[in-house]
This record gives structure tokens, sequence and C-alpha cells, in this order.
């Protein structure tokens, strides 16, 4: 070792002050730009609770920013045939989407007094109106074009949303890497209209069964225990939403003219990764 990394390799002294001098803003605030952040929360009411909803509301908004990137990642390693990419990707995504299930915290135990207090400050607006958790939809291949309706307003995001309509989903991908892995995906599940919802298929269902049926070392087997945790979080994401929200406001009709409650009990039912949950039962 020379003598030159040897000191490079030298921790500071425990009473060494930190570097505080700088020409102009921080490297930190150059880098996070906490300062911009800081300055979003704006709340409409005097209601105190109102700024934790905005802040928690805000936050998940970055985890699902987070989790796209991370399942798009998963989606295009699996489209060059890299299957511990595409791995690495999904296992990223799992503790990210659980930070995301946690940030439910600071407002799963309002009460409808605590909920009414800042309620009509938001008016219209409403979590389904997020274009971030469309794009996360989109990618477990809960295809929607009427949800998309609502962008239109802003070019930009439309513009984006109607792409990410047209785009494969992850398990789009998914489906396509097992078929030229050799497995019998039929030809009308690869060559399907992406812009629909997907429909679960018995065929792929007797897919997901080899493979669980298979040897348990086998890379396709961890995949799809990769999938499934992801599964298994978005559905939790759904019952903690569901959760908070009846606890909050009951049975009343949602903020942006959903039904509430009955929106969000339908959601939740709703499958992900259907045949990954169904072949266990052949297995």
């Amino acid at each position: 070792m020379t003598e030159q990394t040897s000191a490079l390799a030298t921790p500071p002294a425990a009473d060494e002050a930190p570097q505080v001098q700088f020409e102009g803003t921080t490297p930190y605030e150059d880098y996070v730009h906490a300062s911009l952040l800081s300055t979003l929360q704006r709340p409409l009411s005097n209601d105190p609770g109102e700024m934790a909803f905005i802040v928690t509301t805000q936050v998940m908004e970055l985890w699902f920013t987070l989790i796209v990137y991370e399942w798009r990642t998963a989606r295009d390693a699996l489209l060059k045939d890299d299957l511990e990419q595409a791995i690495d990707a999904l296992r990223r995504s799992r503790r990210s989407h659980q930070a995301l299930n946690d940030s439910w915290t600071p407002l799963a135990a309002l009460t409808p007094a605590q909920f009414n207090g800042f309620r009509a400050a938001f008016g219209e607006a409403s979590g389904f109106q997020s274009a971030q958790y469309r794009h996360m939809e989109f990618l477990l291949a809960d295809k929607s074009r009427s949800m998309v309706q609502a962008h239109r307003g802003h070019p930009a995001v439309y513009a984006e949303l109607e792409e990410a309509l047209a785009e494969p989903s992850l398990y789009d991908e998914v489906l396509r890497f097992l078929y030229r892995r050799g497995l019998p995906v039929p030809e009308h599940v690869v060559e399907r209209d992406v812009t629909e919802a997907y429909q679960p298929d018995s065929w792929v269902e007797e897919v997901w069964r080899q493979i669980y049926a298979g040897p348990q070392d086998d890379p396709l087997v961890r995949l799809g225990e990769e999938l499934t945790e992801v599964a298994e979080l978005v559905l939790r994401w759904r019952s903690d939403h569901l959760l908070a929200t009846r606890r909050a406001m009951g049975a009343k009709a949602g903020s942006g003219g959903s039904p509430g409650v009955a929106w969000l009990e339908k959601r939740a039912q709703r499958s992900v990764f259907p045949e990954l949950w169904t072949a266990r039962s052949y297995v």
C-alpha cells in the first residue's frame, strides 16, 4: 500500500469538524433539493392534521416514482433475457413497496372528525387521479384507457400515460420471457392487445404449475416468488388504503366522485399476476 493510499484510507479524527464553508448552497442541497421539497406543502385550512395528510401523500408519490422505475427496470431486463437483473430490480422494489405501505401510519387512525377538519380543503382531489399510481397499475397489466382521460388537461402527463398504456406491462414481458425459454405460453397471450387489462388464462396457469412443480432451485421459481411478493405487497397496499378510508369516512362518497369505500373494495378484489396464485392449487 502506498503512502498516498494509506492517507486516503485514514478516517478523520472524532474531534474534527465537518466542512461548513461553501461558495454557494451546500452539496447536499444541490443533490437532494431539500429546500424545494420543503416548499411544496401548502395547507389550505387551519387544521393541524392537513399538514400530515399533504406530507404523507407527497411521500407516497415519491415511492410510486421509485417503484415504477424499478418495475420498468425489471421489465426491460426481461426483454433482454437478463433474469438476474430483473430479479434484482424486483427485490429492490419490494423494499420500496414495503416503505410505501408503511407510509399509511400517519393517516391510518384518523377519526371522521379529524378527517373532516381538512377534507373540504382538497375539494375534488382524489388518489385515483395520481398519474404515477396509474403508471404502477399499467405495469401490473391493469390497463384502462378511460383512466387516462382524467389527465387530458396536462399534455405531458397525458402523453406519458398514453405511451405507458401502449407498452407491454411487466407481466407481459414476464410471460414473453417464459415463452422464449420454451415454456408453453400460448401465442394468443404473447400477442395480446397490451392496451387492454390482462385476463387470467388457464394455459398460463399450467405454465406456472409446471415451474412450481419442478426443481425448487430453478431460477424461474425465484422469478415467480419475487413476483408473488410484489403482488402481495400491492394487495396489502390496497387493503390498507381501504381500511384507512373506511375508518376516516365510512361509506361516504369519495372526493373525486367515486363511490368511496365501495370503489376501493372493488379495486382491492382485483388480482395481481393471477395465475401465480391459482396455479398453487395444482402443485
